[in-house]
């Protein structure tokens, strides 16, 4: 009878539904907030350099993250293909993390070292120049645009306020490290720092 009364008031059916969500979400997520290996950083890891911070902000600006995830998941296919599966500790400092699920291309977790700039810049100025089959849109442009610098300090100080271990001496040099510098230099100095502390198992 009282389950009756559940299913016939939609109300109080959502009430019901939302709880319990909440409880099986939150057992699921808290525990998450207070093991070592989700919140301490790999060994290794270092934050981003001022150009490798403007170079990821490019490749959210430019939509990479929609076509290209960077999670590794622990398959068998997934790592012989890509390498060690992702971890938590190697985005800790990651805001926001960009982790994905989306695979239009490759997974972009261990990039890093895997191709020479020169093969970077190649390839984002016309994929089909080094991959004749690509799909992938061509980003001329970042050659041809210029960092000015006037920001990237105040991002440095942003992210050390939540956690990212930047020093006085990264935050002041941050605009005269990236000001001149193209707009295709950043995304490849980005790209070239993916996955690099965690070592590639092949």
């Amino acid at each position: 009878m009282k389950h009756e009364i559940l299913e016939k008031n939609i109300g109080l059916m959502a009430l019901v539904m939302i709880l319990a969500v909440s409880i099986g979400g939150l057992t699921q997520i808290v525990p998450l907030f207070f093991q070592d290996v989700t919140n301490e950083p790999v060994d290794g890891l270092k934050p981003y350099t001022a150009l490798q911070l403007e170079g990821r902000d490019i490749y959210i600006r430019e939509g990479c993250v929609g076509c290209h995830s960077q999670m590794i998941r622990p398959f068998r296919a997934e790592t012989e293909r890509y390498g060690h599966y992702s971890v938590a500790g190697e985005s800790v400092w990651d805001h926001p993390f960009l982790w994905g699920s989306k695979r239009t291309g490759p997974d972009l977790a261990r990039v890093g070292g895997r191709y020479s700039d020169e093969w970077h810049r190649a390839h984002l100025y016309n994929p089909r120049n080094v991959v004749p089959e690509s799909i992938m849109p061509a980003y001329p442009w970042l050659v041809e645009q210029s960092l000015d610098g006037k920001d990237t300090a105040k991002k440095m100080s942003a992210l050390r306020a939540l956690g990212v271990p930047y020093s006085d001496e990264d935050v002041a040099g941050a605009g005269d490290a990236v000001k001149g510098k193209s707009e295709m230099d950043a995304l490849v100095a980005y790209l070239q720092v993916l996955g690099t502390a965690v070592k590639n198992k092949r």
